[in-house]
């Protein structure tokens, strides 16, 4: 489930920079996903 959400946050952010189409929003979702990710690797 985690991986298929980083995965299409991936290819958002990756369309995002391509089109400049809410990059902003992209990059916060993306830092996020980063953040809860590494927090579930720490946690096991």
């Amino acid at each position: 489930m985690i991986w298929t959400i980083i995965g299409i946050l991936i290819l958002a952010w990756l369309i995002g920079l391509i089109f400049d189409i809410a990059g902003g929003l992209i990059h916060i979702l993306l830092v996020i996903a980063l953040i809860v990710f590494i927090v579930r690797m720490i946690k096991g």
